[in-house]
Parts: structure tokens; C-alpha cells; sequence
């Protein structure tokens, strides 16, 4: 479970984040919409522990992050924008780095390890250093170290970025599986075929507030007019589509 009270984080006179309220259960994908510049990230990163809020609380499976960043931490796996690695590591180092610092290692890890390789097609590469990985590689492999330690909760910001279809497909099949198992993910997209696909509640952040929150019925009752999430997020967000962009290029 993820709970978010009073969200703030500022920077100077700037509020990225603004006093934002939420609730993800056990057992639910939620999706983390908004334009880009909303707030997405900062709120990502704050619930990782990578950033610090200004004001405000993170419970993670009921642990204040805060109080105990420790505890709060282990139960959490972190899947960033952007696959920073150890380059000169091989993959399975990575994966027996990151099980390291949740304090895990011995058979049952390189079990796991070599498990989540071979699921991404990365079994042949896992004594390859990193530095040698393409960029959809090392996308998998960061996948892969978010799930080593099995946590309860796992935060991710734009998973699809850099997977092959294949892979892509594999990933919206391990997200389901693992919140049918009781367990919780907030993702943050701009796929938003994505996540009306696979969440089971949305929240659209615009200038770091909460503008809307719910089901993809929910939203489309609060927007008024249906359409698919697309539509129902222009609406929601006051942008302009695409239709517009014509208008100029025509005048």
C-alpha cells in the first residue's frame, strides 16, 4: 500500500508538488498521468526516498518513510526513467549488487536472478559487462532489479520506454501478475493506451495538483462527454490536441 498526505515539495518559490492527497491498496496498478512538467517524477522520486518532500508523509506497506527509511525502503523496488548501471559490471553482478543491499543473497537470489534474466531474453548477456548493453537492455535489466527482492510495493516512471514489443508485452503481463498477487504498483506513463489497458485506477496531476481521480469511468463521468482516456485527459488537462496543431500549419 502506498499512502500520500499533504504531498508538498518546493523548490525556492516554486511548488512542483502541491499538497497532494492519495491512497494505492494492496492489489492495484495505478496510473500516474499528467502533462509533462506536472509533478509525475518529483512525486516518484519522493515515495523512492531519491528526494526529500518539503512538507508531508510517505507510508509505504504501512512504514513511515520518514520515521523509518529503512524499513520503508525495503519494502519498495524503483524502476527510474532512465537505466543508470554500474557499467562495468556484468548484468548478474547487478542483479547480486541490488539483492545485496536489501541484505539478500545466497542460491535462492541467483535463482531469482537468473530467472528474471532468461524472462527478458537477457540469459545469454548475464556475464557480459553492462557497458556493452543496448539501451532496451539495460531497461530490462533495471526491470529485473526492481523485482529481485520481491518488495510489496514497486514505483515506476515510464516503463515502456526502450522495450521491443516483446518485452513490452512480457512486462504488462509480470505488472499484472504481481498485483493479482496482492502486491502494488504506481506507474507513471505518457502511453495512455497503456494505462487504460492495464490500470485499475488513474490520477491526473496538472501543476503538481491532483485534478482528477478514479476509474476509467470515473474520469469519464468527470470530464463529461466519454471518449477513450486520451480525449478524457485533454479535457481534464485543458490541453490542446492534435486538431489545433492543423489549424496552425492551415493558417
Amino acid at each position: 500500500m502506498i499512502e500520500l498526505r499533504s504531498l508538498t515539495k518546493k523548490y525556492g518559490s516554486f511548488t512542483a508538488v502541491d499538497s497532494i492527497d492519495l491512497s494505492v491498496p494492496d492489489g492495484q496498478l495505478f496510473g500516474f498521468l499528467g502533462p509533462n512538467g506536472a509533478g509525475k517524477t518529483t512525486t516518484l522520486r519522493m515515495i523512492a526516498g531519491i528526494l526529500q518532500p518539503t512538507a508531508g508523509s510517505i507510508h509505504l506497506a504501512g512504514i513511515d518513510l520518514s520515521a523509518d527509511p529503512l524499513a520503508a525502503k525495503a519494502k519498495l523496488g524503483f524502476i527510474p526513467d532512465r537505466p543508470f548501471i554500474y557499467e562495468k559490471l556484468t548484468g548478474a553482478e547487478f542483479l547480486r549488487f541490488v539483492a545485496g543491499l536489501y541484505g539478500q543473497d545466497g542460491d535462492k537470489v541467483e535463482h531469482r536472478g537468473r530467472e528474471l534474466m532468461a524472462l527478458f531474453d537477457l540469459e545469454e548477456w548475464a556475464d557480459e559487462l553492462v557497458e556493452s548493453y543496448s539501451h532496451g537492455m539495460r531497461q530490462k535489466l533495471i526491470i529485473s532489479s526492481a523485482f529481485i527482492h520481491r518488495p510489496d510495493v514497486i514505483v515506476v516512471d515510464e516503463p515502456m520506454v526502450g522495450l521491443d514489443p516483446k518485452a513490452a508485452r512480457i512486462l504488462k503481463d509480470l505488472f499484472r501478475e504481481y498485483v493479482r498477487r496482492g502486491h502494488t504498483i504506481m506507474m507513471s506513463t505518457h502511453t495512455l493506451e497503456v494505462a487504460e489497458a492495464l490500470c485499475d485506477r488513474i490520477a491526473i496531476i496538472q501543476h503538481g495538483k491532483i485534478r482528477a481521480v478514479g476509474t476509467i469511468q470515473d474520469l469519464r463521468a468527470e470530464a463529461t462527454g466519454g471518449g477513450g482516456l486520451e480525449e478524457i485527459f485533454l479535457r481534464l488537462t485543458g490541453e490542446r490536441a492534435a486538431r489545433d496543431a492543423m489549424e496552425v500549419l492551415d493558417a
